[in-house]
């Protein structure tokens, strides 16, 4: 019954969150938790899987449709790669209390920021600056995906629309460079997972199915403003619920 209930819920996630540019890791992490799941040996190297599977599923469709902006993602895709195994290492010295905190904070931040609609005065970065915030912020979300099982869609999401992506581009490209970091996460956790080859299999195919379906509604019907609305909430929702129920009330 447990193997079903997560891999309905991972239907769910990730067909909402492919719609963001985002694998579902963030929202599947904590469900796997609340089910029962170990969060480290099992809660993150689940999520990530299904993370990385989602995120390369909506993708594709993104790029099939020509939504996703190769320039601002180049550097990401590049620097994303190298942070990974450092947060991985980090996280399994740390107790989960702190690494759960860590998780709510930057998604509460991240859910504000697209909410807010803020950017920069000036408008639109040049080239050269978006190509160092790619390369920097691509370095330290690798760095947050191994640390807390994120593959880093939330905060690069934001980051683009500062750049001066519209929300709907802003979350295409953040499929296209996420999906590198998520398989990197879930590869740098392998080694600490126990995990149950029924239950990878029936939240991977939950997490293809869902991106699927997800990543198309998005390419095809889905104006900008209802993607930043939607990604501000459901981000903000996520973090309430993981300080309310797993840092008040188990403190």
């Amino acid at each position: 019954m447990q193997v079903w209930l997560a891999a309905s819920a991972v239907l769910g996630v990730t067909f909402v969150f492919s719609m963001l540019g985002m694998g579902g890791g963030q929202l599947i992490i904590p469900i796997l938790f609340w089910l029962g799941l170990d969060f480290k040996t099992e809660a993150i190297p689940v999520g990530l899987l299904c993370g990385a599977i989602s995120a390369t599923s909506a993708a594709v469709t993104y790029v099939r449709h020509r939504v996703v902006n190769w320039r601002v993602a180049g550097p990401f895709m590049v620097a994303i790669l190298v942070g990974p195994p450092l947060g991985a290492l980090v996280s399994v010295r740390l107790p989960t209390r702190p690494v759960i905190i860590c998780f709510a904070l930057f998604t509460a931040a991240a859910g504000l920021l697209m909410l807010t609609g803020w950017r920069p005065r000036r408008g639109q970065l040049t080239r050269s600056e978006q190509w160092l915030i790619g390369a920097i912020g691509g370095l330290a979300l690798g760095f947050v995906a191994g640390l807390i099982g994120r593959g880093g869609g939330s905060f690069i999401v934001p980051m683009l629309y500062i750049c001066g992506l519209d929300p709907r581009a802003a979350a295409a490209t953040s499929a296209a460079i996420v999906t590198g970091s998520n398989w990197m996460g879930f590869a740098s956790h392998l080694a600490m997972a126990h995990l149950s080859p029924r239950l990878l299999v029936a939240c991977g195919a939950a997490g293809l199915i869902g991106s699927q379906a997800g990543s198309h509604l998005m390419a095809t019907r889905l104006k900008s403003h209802h993607v930043k609305a939607i990604f501000g909430a459901v981000l903000l929702c996520v973090a309430a619920t993981l300080i309310i129920k797993d840092v008040l009330l188990a403190g």
